[in-house]
């Protein structure tokens, strides 16, 4: 073999290897842990005792040298991120405003870590408010794993938001966040951001939690209790006497496995009630023991299995066999295998609020995007798909489930507030921005999409997203990808324009003039954002729709209509701000012209959408 020629081998196996590195460097991956934890609960004084060991595997390509936890009670003390957040935005969450500045030495929350371990060598730490910064002892290289084991104590705080101790309803312990969480680290590295009472980006792992709190308390949340027939309160297997009761402490262990977080609700007043739901799958009901709430929750039972046959039939197969709806918390949250909301609603909204939350199972506890980063992929979708849910569910029969989306986010472009969706859910100047960017604009990203590819292509899509994607962290070009690969249309310009800027849609019938036997429509895209147009024009008892596509979507959607001709002109190329078409029938025969007559483009301005003769 000459010099040449080995050189040319050489090259060539060193570019391949190299690709190849690279490839394997750029695939997905996610990080994974492991929790054992031992937690002895005092109802007197609300703290408990903790002892934490994690394992933590890095399945990342890069070598980690520090970590850090998330200690969520840290927010509920005077002077937290929370707190002054809370008290210099211009429209102050209500449950929060300044409530967590006066809480005093017993009333606030608190994660205290009394020793931090990396396979028992002692770490130097740092408490920098709601985060744990660590320095390791020995670096984490990639595929490498590490013990790391903790005692900590905490108090439960006065129920502010979410977490807390005696609720409005009276329920004793909403424990949401409350112990030391690894944070996130992905392909954008260190996800270690501050608690000021949004969203959550978490890990994936397998929890294994031994809970000992007083005895006459009922305890529901994550994962599957390992010992019902010692701790009872309905918990038993059938034919299987609960543990004799006694003064004293229960030890409850549950197991939760693949799930990123772990939540757990407990009084001593709870009603326990469970259901046999499909596939296997046992919901859980505690509330408390009040009459004027338990017929609604009693009426609940049916319609949450409904919902969950809706969310499988509709998103994605339910992975696990339980679910439990808890009275608790300040309004409703999802959690892991579980949701906290509160209990004393008329009966439409006790199942609102249920739909919402355990559609949150599927569109953040399974399809687990960065909350923080794109709250409208989680809260948006969410409220999408749990429309749809109580539309048949409850029997609502409304032609457009999701028209409320639509109002608030006309109200929110009306305001003058609007910020976009790629702003990080702690940086919105208003709770009121966020809060209509992150549900309303979220859910008619999906509506809307299907105005542009159709509405079964976006059915197919949601589906394809699950198999795709569940239980791992999906980014924007996910959803957008796996809509292009279902429906052949591309969509880059939807998911930019919608999501990364503020640029509204108004497309508007400019003019309608005789031309011969024929006429001339002339339409003007007003609004900066591109759309394609669905137009439909009456002639008597004769109706016709002719669609204008957008040319850089490269392709058409299905007729939507049928069983009505359809008529399909040139593509308009966004940059023209006007559009001309001619329609084969006299102007004398024409009674009313119509853009979108669906109203599933959200236009901010329908007004000029019509014209009549």
């Amino acid at each position: 073999m000459n010099t040449i020629f080995k050189l040319t081998v050489f090259v060539a196996v060193f570019v391949f290897a190299k690709a190849d590195s690279l490839a394997q460097n750029t695939s997905y991956w996610q990080q994974h842990v492991d929790y054992q934890m031992d937690i002895d609960m005092n109802v007197n004084n609300y703290q408990y005792d903790g002892k934490q060991e994690l394992v933590y595997t890095n399945n990342s390509p890069d070598t980690l040298k520090q970590v850090f936890y998330h200690l969520y009670f840290n927010a509920f003390q005077p002077g937290s991120e929370m707190d002054v957040r809370s008290r210099t935005i211009a429209d102050a969450d209500r449950r929060v405003q300044d409530r967590i500045s006066k809480l005093g030495p017993d009333e606030i929350g608190f994660i205290e870590v009394n020793s931090l371990k990396q396979n028992g060598k002692k770490l130097d730490f740092q408490i920098a408010g709601t985060v744990l910064e660590v320095n390791l002892a020995k670096p984490i290289l990639p595929g490498a794993k590490t013990t790391f084991k903790m005692d900590f104590k905490g108090q439960v705080p006065v129920q502010v938001r979410r977490s807390g101790r005696n609720n409005a309803e009276g329920v004793a312990l909403s424990m949401t966040q409350w112990y030391p969480k690894m944070a996130e680290y992905d392909f954008e590295g260190w996800h270690a951001d501050p608690y000021i009472a949004r969203e959550f980006h978490s890990v994936w792992g397998d929890f294994d939690v031994k809970l000992t709190i007083d005895a006459d308390y009922t305890v529901g949340g994550t994962g599957y209790l390992q010992n019902g027939n010692e701790v009872g309160h309905g918990y038993q297997d059938a034919g299987v006497k609960p543990g004799k009761a006694k003064k004293g402490k229960y030890t409850w262990h549950f197991v939760a496995p693949n799930v990123h977080d772990f939540t757990w609700a407990a009084d001593p007043d709870y009603i326990h009630d469970t259901l046999e739901a499909e596939n296997g799958v046992k919901l859980h009901f505690l509330y408390k023991n009040d009459p004027e709430i338990k017929e609604n929750w009693k009426n609940l039972q049916p319609k949450t299995a409904q919902i969950l046959s809706y969310l499988s039939k509709h998103v994605g197969q339910y992975p696990y066999k339980q679910y439990s709806v808890i009275q608790g918390g300040d309004g409703g949250m999802e959690y892991a295998m579980c949701t906290l909301i509160t209990g004393k609603r008329k009966f439409g909204s006790l199942v609102g609020v249920t739909a919402h939350e355990f559609a949150h199972t599927w569109f953040q506890f399974l399809l687990a995007s960065n909350e923080a980063k794109h709250e409208w992929m989680d809260e948006g979708f969410t409220s999408y798909i749990s429309a749809h849910a109580m539309n048949t569910v409850m029997d609502e029969n409304k032609e457009s489930p999701t028209a409320g989306s639509y109002s608030g986010y006309y109200r929110l472009v009306e305001s003058g507030f609007e910020q976009p969706q790629s702003t990080h859910a702690d940086r919105y100047n208003r709770n009121f921005a966020y809060g209509v960017a992150a549900y309303s604009k979220g859910a008619v990203f999906l509506s809307q999409l299907e105005y542009v590819i159709g509405k079964e292509n976006v059915a197919k899509t949601l589906k394809k997203y699950f198999d795709d994607f569940a239980f791992k962290h999906p980014t924007p070009n996910d959803i957008k990808r796996t809509a292009e690969k279902v429906s052949g249309i591309q969509l880059d310009w939807y998911l930019t324009d919608w999501t990364q800027t503020t640029n509204t849609i108004d497309y508007a019938i400019k003019e309608v003039v005789a031309d011969g036997n024929k006429t001339k429509i002339t339409l003007e895209r007003k609004g900066l954002m591109p759309m394609p147009i669905d137009l439909y024009v009456t002639m008597g008892n004769k109706q016709e729709s002719h669609y204008i596509p957008l040319r850089m979507m490269r392709a058409e959607k299905a007729n939507p209509t049928p069983d009505m001709p359809r008529m399909q002109q040139e593509d308009w190329p966004w940059t023209n701000p006007t559009y001309t078409f001619t329609i084969d029938a006299p102007l004398s025969a024409i009674d009313t012209i119509m853009i979108d007559p669906s109203k599933l483009m959200a236009d901010v301005d329908q007004e000029n959408n019509s014209w009549k003769k």
